[in-house]
C-alpha cells in the first residue's frame, strides 16, 4: 500500500494520512456560492483537490472514496443580484450551477461523488441548531440564533489564535443581542421578499457557516477523514465549522486532516478588479487558453505556495503539452508511472510530479505517458489540437534547420564553423534540440522552447 502523507493544516505537521476506514475514505471540500462565474482564485482548490481525489481513488480503489463539495445558492449576494435584475433566484443559481460545471469540466476535474445544495439541508441545518441550543452551545435572541463562541473549549485551535486575541485583532460585527461579540450566526430572520423558511425560531434562512456542518454530517456522517479549501476560508469558517460540529456531535471529531491551498495572484499582484488583473476561468477559456494549459500552470506551484499565474507561465504550459500531446496521441495508454505516485503522495507534490512529465517525454516512453497524463487529469481537450499545434511549432523551425545545413555545408568548404556555431548557440539558447549527424541536420521543440526568444535572438 502506498503511504500519502498529507500537511494538516490543525497540528501543522505532515502527517502519515491513515483514514478512519480504509474502505471508505471521506473527503469534503467547500464549494462556490452561486451568484456568478467562477474566477480564476476559485478554480485553484478545485484542481488541487480533484488531484488528490484521484490519489486517494488510485490507492484505495475508485468505489472506497467519496468525494463532496458543495454548493451555496442561498446567500445575501445571490439575493442582492435577483433584486438586481428581476430574475428569480433559482433561475440564477441553475444557472450559474451549469457554468460551473463547464468551466471545471473544461479544466479537466472529475465531478465529486455528491455536490449539495445548501436549500437541500434547511431540515438538516434546523436540526442542529436545534441539537446545539439545547446542550447551551448557542442562544436566540432577536429572531437570531448565534452560537456560544466560550462554550468550545477548542475554538481558535485551527487558526492557532485565542479568542481574546481574534476580538483585539479582527473586526467583528457588534450585535446589541449578541453575549459576546465573537459569537456567529447560525439562523437570521428573513424580510418580505427573501428566501426563507419557517423555524422555531422564525421565518429565516441560515447562517453560512452551518450549512456545511449540516452538509458534511448528512452525507460522511459525525467523523470524516479530509476537509480542505482555501486559505481564506481558514478563519471563520472552517473555524466556525469545527466548533458547532464538534458541540453538536458528542462523539464525533469531524474532520481528522485539513488541508488549505494557498492563494493566487496574476503577474506577481493580487487579483482585483481595481488593478484590472481580475478575470474568470471562462475569461481565459475565451481568450484561447485550453482547459489543460490552465490546469498544468495551477498545478506547476505546490499548494501550499502563493501560486502567481503569468503570461509566460502559461506559454510554457502550451509549448510543454504541445510536445506531451503529439508524442501520445497515437498510442494506448498503458501504466501510470510510480515516480508520479510517489509524488503525489508526498504532501501532493504537483510541481514533481509535472517534472516526470518531461523525463517521460525526454526516455521517449509514450505509452508511460500517456497514462500518466491521463491521471494528471490532461484528458479532456482535442487531442488533434495538440498535435496540430506541435507540427505549427515544428515548421516554425524547418527554416532553421535549413538554413544550418547550408551553413555547415559551407563550413565544410572554408573550415570556418563560426556561423554554425553560432546558429546553434541561438537555437539551443530558445528552447531547441540540435540533431547533426553526417547525412541530416534536424531542429527538434524541446519543453523549454520559445519562439519569442527566438524571434529575438535573430
Amino acid at each position: 500500500m502506498v503511504t500519502i502523507k498529507l500537511t494538516n493544516s490543525k497540528t501543522h505537521r505532515k502527517e502519515v494520512f491513515e483514514p478512519l476506514d480504509p474502505r471508505h475514505v471521506r473527503m469534503y471540500v467547500c464549494g462556490p456560492t452561486v451568484y456568478d462565474r467562477a474566477h480564476l482564485g476559485n478554480a485553484r482548490p478545485v484542481v488541487v483537490f480533484d488531484v488528490l481525489y484521484r490519489l486517494l481513488r488510485h490507492v484505495y480503489g475508485a468505489e472506497a472514496v467519496t468525494y463532496v463539495r458543495n454548493f451555496t445558492d442561498v446567500d445575501d449576494k445571490i439575493n442582492a443580484k435577483a433584486a438586481e435584475t428581476g430574475r428569480a433566484i433559482r433561475d440564477i443559481t441553475d444557472e450559474t450551477i451549469g457554468w460551473y460545471h463547464d468551466d471545471m469540466d473544461a479544466l479537466g476535474a472529475l465531478r465529486p461523488n455528491h455536490e449539495p445544495r445548501a436549500t437541500e439541508f434547511i431540515g438538516a441545518m434546523i436540526a442542529m441548531i436545534e441539537g446545539l441550543v439545547a446542550k447551551g452551545h448557542a442562544y436566540a435572541a432577536e429572531g437570531h440564533v448565534l452560537f456560544r463562541v466560550r462554550s468550545y473549549a477548542d475554538y481558535g485551535a485551527l487558526s492557532g489564535r485565542s479568542v481574546d486575541d481574534m476580538i483585539a485583532g479582527a473586526r467583528v460585527e457588534v450585535a446589541p443581542f449578541k453575549e459576546d461579540p465573537m459569537d456567529f450566526v447560525l439562523w437570521k430572520p428573513s424580510e418580505a421578499g427573501v428566501p426563507g423558511w419557517e423555524s422555531p425560531w422564525g421565518y429565516g434562512r441560515p447562517g453560512w457557516h452551518i450549512e456545511c456542518s449540516a452538509m458534511a454530517y448528512e452525507l460522511l456522517g459525525e467523523s470524516f477523514d479530509i476537509h480542505g479549501g482555501g486559505l481564506d476560508l481558514q478563519f471563520p469558517h472552517h473555524e466556525n465549522e469545527i466548533a458547532q460540529s464538534a458541540c453538536a456531535h458528542d462523539h464525533g471529531s469531524f474532520a481528522q486532516v485539513w488541508l488549505h491551498n494557498e492563494m493566487l495572484l496574476v503577474e506577481g499582484k493580487k487579483m482585483s478588479k481595481s488593478l484590472g488583473n481580475f478575470f474568470t476561468v471562462r475569461d481565459l477559456l475565451a481568450q484561447g487558453y485550453p482547459g489543460e494549459v490552465i490546469r498544468f500552470v495551477l498545478l506547476s506551484t505546490h499548494y501550499r505556495k502563493p501560486m502567481d499565474w503569468t503570461a509566460e507561465k502559461a506559454r510554457e504550459a502550451e509549448r510543454h503539452l504541445q510536445l506531451f500531446w503529439s508524442m501520445t496521441a497515437q498510442v494506448a495508454a498503458g501504466a501510470v508511472d510510480q515516480r508520479v505516485i510517489d509524488a503525489l503522495s508526498d504532501d501532493l507534490n504537483t510541481a514533481q510530479a509535472l517534472s516526470v512529465l518531461h523525463q517521460l517525454y525526454t526516455e521517449g516512453d509514450a505509452t508511460t505517458l500517456a497514462a500518466t497524463m491521463d491521471f494528471l487529469g490532461f484528458v479532456g481537450g482535442d487531442r488533434a489540437y495538440w498535435v496540430e499545434e506541435d507540427k505549427a511549432v515544428r515548421a516554425r523551425l524547418e527554416p532553421y534547420a535549413e538554413a544550418l545545413a547550408q551553413a555547415r555545408e559551407q563550413a565544410m568548404q572554408t573550415k570556418d564553423f563560426s556561423n554554425v556555431d553560432a546558429l546553434k548557440v541561438m537555437l539551443i539558447s530558445a528552447g531547441a534540440e540540435v540533431r547533426m549527424s553526417k547525412g541530416s541536420v534536424e531542429v527538434l521543440p524541446t519543453p523549454d522552447f520559445d519562439p519569442v526568444k527566438l524571434e529575438a535572438l535573430k
